[in-house]
């Protein structure tokens, strides 16, 4: 009977605790560290740089269009894009497709992403950011620093309460 009772109780726990949202998975702020910066172009030739979005909450999406899992979450950071982009968030794609534009560009005329999409080399945004597979995505604060990093599919509803809290969080102020 007691161990009947003792099942019933981790399995009880094993449930709420997938059913659940988990509390967010963020780094403390006083442990994040500066993300890396870059200077990529986007479709149109455009530079992107990641510094020049400190202020703002970063969604740095790494994908490939042959990577299901990045094709699948593609839709909620479109979505994540329009609902926060005044409350300060911005996302951004780099693929990491090793003939570059040619697979990405064909991709974006057929899914029209709503946020920039540069093209970046795997192994070295691998080494840099600290992922390798895919998909990987991070959030980065306003201060410029990784908050989070995800490396494969994120769960929407727990990745949207990441961005929630980033998004109420202020940029350090520097003294002098």
């Amino acid at each position: 009977m007691l161990r009947h009772i003792a099942a019933i109780i981790v399995l009880l726990a094993a449930f709420l605790a997938v059913t659940t949202n988990a509390p967010a998975d963020l780094m403390p702020a006083d442990s994040r560290k500066v993300a890396p910066d870059f200077n990529l172009e986007d479709s149109s030739g455009a530079p992107i740089k990641l510094s020049g979005y400190k202020g703002r909450v970063v969604l740095l999406d790494f994908w490939a269009t042959w990577c299901t899992g990045c094709k699948q979450e593609i839709p909620w950071y479109m979505e994540f894009q329009d609902k926060y982009k005044k409350s300060g968030l911005s996302a951004i794609g780099v693929s990491l497709d090793d003939d570059g534009w040619k697979s990405v560009k064909p991709f974006l005329q057929q899914h029209k992403i709503n946020y920039p999409i540069v093209i970046g080399d795997w192994n070295d945004m691998g080494k840099r950011f600290g992922f390798n597979s895919m998909p990987a995505t991070l959030l980065i604060d306003r201060d410029g620093k990784i908050a989070d990093i995800h490396v494969g599919m994120v769960d929407k509803a727990a990745f949207e309460s990441e961005i929630q809290i980033l998004l109420k969080e202020s940029a350090k102020k520097t003294s002098n």
